[in-house]
């Protein structure tokens, strides 16, 4: 059976990549100062990401799909349609839990890259099977050179945008995220040809190009709110005077529900933890301890902390909060919400408008962002 000529429409192209960029950016925005949320916020703050990357990347094939051009006419089975979409946004979700809920270690980072990057192939594939009157033939070499891209391009958009959450970070991750989506699809199509079939056997509805193309503009319509929303909570005020460093924004209302919170313990007769001296972290299936005074800096890493010695960095099962009910008094001061410092580690201080950064010369950590709120406290200890 002779292969059908394919065209594609090049505007169709770019907006593909546009609608990826978005879906990417909007779910990292989404995704950031997660560290000081509690519980069910972080898990509702996964799933809302989750449905606009997962969307994101199924409305970009679909976008894509929409500007290819065959002789024939085509559409897509409805309930296959669907099965691609859902499985787009569960593998997101499944890769957003590993970088929100486990220690983000090197590991944990690449593993989640390779599911983003393994859903999106499934997803492609999974979408294509819906084509209904004509049938996708697949080169091995097509899905090979595929999956490769995209493990090792979402690898890269996790690695860059996990890394450290910065502003800089996040639009980076977000174009690796973008340039892997749409180089998948088009790498695929380009071993992908295709031939007419007259026997249909559909799993569900039928929908033509049309009725697809009103699914993925409501969806890409969906993606644009939430695009203009994270827009307005990444450029916030508080974020722009910390710089590229301020990893959640404005830390004034964690500042006021601590400061609820210490309230609600001395009206109930609760004590307060301990000052301790020690600091436990996670090596080798053993907790050690290291003394308060060898730490340079400690990191909010979601539920748990890094701490940074002159040795390298450790786990800590702590949360910065914890950490900071703790460790007071001690060396240890807050700089910013995620992070406790060290002032006799301190090696360099820049003043930067409203804010502030440390200069630190230990293992992995060489400055440390100080917010607005901040920075008085910090001065002083430093007689700056």
């Amino acid at each position: 059976m002779a292969d059908l000529a394919v065209s594609h429409n090049h505007w169709l192209v770019l907006a593909s990549l546009c609608v990826a960029l978005i879906a990417g950016f909007t779910g990292l925005s989404l995704t950031r100062g997660l560290s000081e949320r509690t519980h069910n916020q972080k898990k509702l703050s996964v799933a809302f990401a989750s449905v606009a990357l997962g969307g994101g990347i199924w409305s970009m094939h679909f976008v894509a799909m929409l500007g290819m051009q065959l002789p024939i006419s085509f559409h897509y089975d409805a309930a296959i349609t669907l099965a691609s979409a859902l499985v787009a946004i569960l593998v997101v979700g499944v890769a957003l839990l590993m970088l929100h809920f486990y220690p983000r270690t090197r590991f944990t980072l690449t593993l989640a890259g390779v599911t983003v990057g393994l859903g999106i192939v499934a997803m492609h594939y999974i979408g294509m099977a819906g084509l209904q009157m004509a049938r996708a033939v697949y080169s091995p070499i097509g899905v090979v050179l595929a999956g490769l891209a995209s493990c090792g391009l979402n690898v890269a958009a996790v690695a860059i945008a996990y890394g450290q959450r910065s502003q800089r970070n996040i639009l980076i991750g977000t174009l690796c995220f973008g340039v892997a989506v749409v180089s998948v699809h088009f790498i695929a199509m380009a071993g992908t040809r295709f031939v007419a079939e007259s026997n249909v056997l559909a799993v569900g509805p039928q929908l033509s190009n049309d009725i697809m193309a009103l699914g993925v503009i409501l969806t890409s319509f969906v993606l644009c709110g939430a695009f203009l929303l994270s827009g307005v909570t990444f450029l916030s005020p508080e974020s722009e005077a910390v710089s590229e460093l301020d990893l959640h924004g404005s830390e004034e209302p964690t500042k006021k529900a601590e400061s609820t919170e210490f309230g609600e313990a001395a009206e109930n007769g609760e004590q307060a933890h301990s000052t301790v001296r020690q600091i436990p972290y996670e090596e080798d299936g053993k907790t050690w301890f290291i003394d308060v005074q060898d730490v340079v800096a400690v990191r909010a890493e979601g539920h748990h902390t890094q701490l940074y010695t002159d040795a390298g960095k450790r786990h800590c099962i702590w949360s910065i909060t914890e950490a900071e009910k703790r460790l007071t008094p001690s060396p240890l001061m807050k700089a910013h919400r995620s992070y406790l410092v060290n002032p006799d580690h301190v090696r360099g201080f820049e003043r930067q408008k409203d804010s502030a950064v440390c200069y630190f010369e230990a293992p992995g950590l060489t400055r440390v962002p100080v917010s607005r709120s901040r920075l008085s406290e910090v001065r002083a200890a430093l007689g700056v």
